[in-house]
Formats: structure tokens, sequence, C-alpha cells
């Protein structure tokens, strides 16, 4: 063959031997090992103890409803019954000790996150009721109008 041909080959086969060199010194030792054989996963095994001692950071609006039934029982029949506490109230982590209170965002902006118009119909946000915020109590929060615990209702401080 001539050497035109021969050139090229020799670049590719020279880029393939430094990609598996680099993957030496890149890929931790652990990573796609695991009981089924060799095979890439979202993790590597050897770390997994590492992961469970985090803990959760997030719980679920079960966790809330021992302390703050009635917070829950006005938001069931609510237009925010799906929506667990959390979106709002940030993550319980080893709430209540750990912190003491939840920090409540009561920000126009963490109401329009789903309530600013969007008119994308694909995405079901065109279901949700939206403002213009420029239009619509500019410059005021939400909560001074709205209980967050359930829309409909007046709020309540």
């Amino acid at each position: 063959m001539k050497s035109h041909v021969w050139r090229p080959l020799y670049l590719v086969l020279g880029l393939i031997a430094l990609v598996l060199i680099a993957r030496l010194f890149i890929v931790p030792k652990g990573f796609g090992v695991n009981e089924q054989g060799y095979m890439y996963g979202f993790y590597r095994k050897a770390n997994e103890a590492e992961w469970k001692s985090l803990g959760a950071k997030y719980k679920t609006s079960e966790y809330c409803k021992n302390c703050h039934a009635d917070k829950i029982a006005t938001r069931k029949d609510s237009l925010h019954a799906a929506i667990p506490c959390e979106n709002c109230h940030g993550p319980a982590g080893n709430h209540p000790d750990n912190p003491p209170k939840l920090e409540i965002d009561r920000s126009r902006e963490l109401c329009l996150r789903c309530h600013a118009y969007l008119p994308y119909a694909a995405s079901g946000r065109a279901t949700i009721t939206g403002i213009n915020p420029e239009m619509h109590n500019a410059g005021i929060e939400c909560v001074n109008c709205h209980n967050a615990h359930n829309p409909k209702r007046e709020a309540t401080r």
C-alpha cells in the first residue's frame, strides 16, 4: 500500500492508544466492576458506604404531617395538594433539630416558577393558572393576598 494510506491509519491507531492510556488514569479503579461482571453504571460500587452515610436531604410530605397536621389539612383539597412541602419550604434534612425551623420562602419568584404564564400546551404548564407578573400586583409578595397552602382562600398571617 502507498504511504498516504498508512499515515492516517497510524494516526487513528495512535489516537485510540492515547485514549485507552488516558482512560487508565482518569477512570476510578472501582468504576464499572460489580456482581454482574465488568459493566458501566451510574456510580462506583466502592463508594456506596460513603453515599449511605450522607443520609436523605429531602423527606416527603408524610414526614411533615405529624407536627403540621393543620397545614396538611388546609392543603388536602387545594390546588397545591400535589406539591411536596419541600418545594416551597426547602429540604427538611434533619428537621426539627437541624434546622430548628425551616426557612419559609415567601418570595414572589417562588410562586412565579409555576404561575408565570407560559403558553406551551405540550408542557402541561398551560393548565396551571398563570399571571402576567408585570401587571398582576407587581412588587407585592403573593402571600400578602393568597394563602399558599390553599390559594383560593385569603391570606392569613
